[in-house]
């Protein structure tokens, strides 16, 4: 078979092979016509000189885009190409990915794999020259584009210092929308002084409509330590409170994800979490089965509540402990995990141990879970059976044998696990033989009731 030779000519660009065996000679006008970069709209290309004083390395990195014509990517890394050179055999790479394969000791083409006749790579400038128009025009969009949301922030920004009523709610919305999508949006916000707008429209007064609106922008700025105090108000954290009661799915996810936001504060304070209507609140949200997207937002606000032991007592107390037990048969694995932490961080306080013990689900769901999920799903309910076990071994140990805990335990011992659950594991294994004869306990650790 013949070495494919490659043409050579000024303004052109030699692709390689096409499929038919001949080279597929592009020239810049007629790539771009003919579709073959695939995106360049309106028929025509904007000129290189549009962004001269912007690298295109500098275009490459800050577009990030997901979907780049194939010809510019170079096949040894799969990125755009910023310094196109071209093999003999017509294949173009990028200059240090090639630089870099002959370096390895490789003479020949990566793609091809024909040995070279000719190790020297020539640049590939009209390849250069396109990849360079193509992303100088989707660099000047995403200027222009940034330059139009920056602008039309500062109007709503401007607008919403004298509006009132329903066009303050719509100015919000609108708002919410830009911030949601664009990282320009969310920075003009800061630094034009919107959080403190924003935040001013949150008092005692706010209608749901306004604050639900509000919080929905805040939620996803970058907030400092001051715009973070200013929202700690107490009647800032009431409207919260009755919004994550009160409204949408979309509001209460919204109000737990920036009240848990204001939790890595250093000047917040546990009496602003404090509170029965709060918690309850979280787990109507935790349990609502119809927005399971509520879920893993409310746990994990959850179990930055549970860090706070003066909260501990009131979580038990509005029987969180019986509910997150009964949820964990439903739980996907990360939310599981939370969901552990926290009944294990409850089991820290008697009252906690105390509702662990009296839910009958607590011993079966923590012993099917051994050895199921993860290694700390594991550690979690190892600890949470040793709480009730250790809180009355008479009652507790008889029921989780029967459910099949002493084969778990053994499977845990022999397991390559954290030496640590195997020592937790050996203790609770001897406390739970204790109500038993050797014959009957070992009849007890047979794996036939616990293997499913």
């Amino acid at each position: 078979m013949p070495m494919f030779q490659p043409s050579r000519r000024d303004g052109v660009i030699v692709a390689g092979f096409d499929g038919s065996g001949d080279g597929q000679i592009l020239d810049l006008d007629t790539a771009v016509k003919d579709g073959v970069l695939g995106g360049v709209g309106g028929g025509g290309i904007i000129a290189a000189g549009v962004n001269e004083k912007v690298d295109l390395k500098t275009m490459v990195e800050e577009l990030d885009l997901p979907e780049i014509p194939s010809v510019f990517i170079c096949p040894i890394s799969l990125e755009p190409m910023q310094d196109p050179v071209t093999l003999c055999t017509g294949q173009t790479y990028e200059r240090s990915n090639i630089l870099k394969w002959f370096s390895m000791g490789h003479y020949t083409c990566p793609t091809t794999m024909q040995e070279l006749w000719d190790d020297s790579v020539t640049p590939n400038r009209t390849l250069y020259h396109l990849i360079y128009t193509w992303f100088s025009q989707k660099y000047s969009l995403m200027k222009k584009r940034s330059e139009d949301v920056q602008g039309r922030v500062s109007e709503i920004l401007e607008t919403l210092k004298k509006v009132k009523g329903q066009a303050r709610i719509q100015a919000l919305k609108e708002l919410k929308q830009v911030v949601a999508v664009h990282a320009t949006a969310r920075k003009t916000v800061v630094d034009e002084g919107g959080v403190a707008i924003i935040s001013s429209l949150l008092g005692p007064f706010t209608s749901h409509a306004v604050g639900s609106e509000a919080i929905g922008i805040l939620v996803n700025l970058d907030l400092d330590s001051e715009s973070n105090t200013n929202l700690m108000q107490p009647t800032k954290i009431s409207l919260m409170v009755d919004m994550l009661n009160e409204g949408s799915v979309e509001t209460k996810i919204n109000c737990t994800r920036l009240m848990e936001k204001l939790m890595e504060e250093k000047e917040f304070r546990s009496e602003s979490i404090s509170s029965h209507r709060l918690l309850v609140g979280l787990m109507r949200l935790v349990k609502d089965k119809k927005h399971s997207n509520g879920i893993m937002p409310g746990l994990s606000f959850l179990r930055s509540i549970c860090l706070h032991k003066q909260v501990r007592g009131l979580i038990v107390s509005i029987g969180a402990v019986s509910q997150l037990v009964d949820l964990l048969p439903a739980l996907e694995p990360d939310c599981l995990e939370l969901a552990l932490f926290i009944l294990d961080t409850l089991s820290s306080v008697p009252e906690g141990k105390v509702a662990l013990k009296d839910c009958p689900n607590t011993i079966p769901n923590m012993v099917r879970l051994l050895m199921r999920v993860s290694e700390s799903c594991t550690q979690f309910a190892l600890s949470i059976l040793w709480s009730v076990c250790k809180l009355a071994p008479e009652e507790c140990s008889s029921v989780a044998v029967e459910a099949g805990l002493a084969a778990k335990l053994l499977l845990v011992i022999q397991s390559g696990c954290n030496p640590v659950l195997k020592q937790r594991s050996a203790e609770l294994l001897k406390l739970c033989s204790l109500n038993y004869s050797d014959t009957i306990f070992i009849s007890k650790c047979k794996l036939t009731r616990t293997i499913q």
